[in-house]
């Protein structure tokens, strides 16, 4: 079977943010926190954000396996601060557990760079966390360096890594 990486259809955005929170529940931390939920639940809003940016959904024979938001121009939380005229983000890349180890994520981040080249894009920015170690692995192998973390009030740190395209 091949898996096709597109871009999302409307009649997909609940099935693939359903998929892309399923990706995140093992790093919610024992205690529960709404934060977490909060979060989740906002990954799982595609409808939101599809509109801002380009969501990327791997399918394989009608079943959505992963996904993946871009940032080329318009951010995924309108507030966020503008991205630089260089650069394409990624966020949110995720792949139904059931799905993993078969080049899902790789495929994704491949098709991630190859429209931010196609958009004029010269540098690719992500950020994971320090639990997320097979996502670092990926990233490290696909040619991407550390680039400055961010570092909320409480502590939670996101790890920052970039490319050049």
């Amino acid at each position: 079977m091949t898996i096709e990486i597109r871009p999302v259809r409307p009649g997909e955005h609940d099935e693939a943010g359903r998929v892309t929170a399923l990706a995140y529940r093992e790093f919610v931390p024992p205690d529960g926190s709404s934060d977490w939920d909060q979060y989740l639940a906002f990954m799982a809003d595609i409808a939101q954000r599809a509109d801002r940016t380009t969501v990327l959904v791997a399918v394989e024979d009608g079943r959505i396996l992963g996904s993946v938001t871009l940032e080329l121009d318009g951010r995924t939380e309108p507030d966020d601060p503008p991205l630089a005229s260089d650069q394409a983000h990624i966020r949110m890349l995720g792949v139904d557990p059931a799905a993993r180890k078969r080049g899902v994520a790789r495929a994704l981040m491949d098709a991630s760079i190859e429209r931010a080249r196609a958009a004029g894009k010269t540098r690719l920015t992500l950020h994971t966390t320090a639990s997320m170690t097979i996502a670092q692995g990926m990233y490290d192998r696909m040619g991407f360096r550390r680039a400055p973390d961010i570092v909320f009030p409480d502590g939670f740190t996101l790890l920052g890594y970039e490319r050049d395209l």
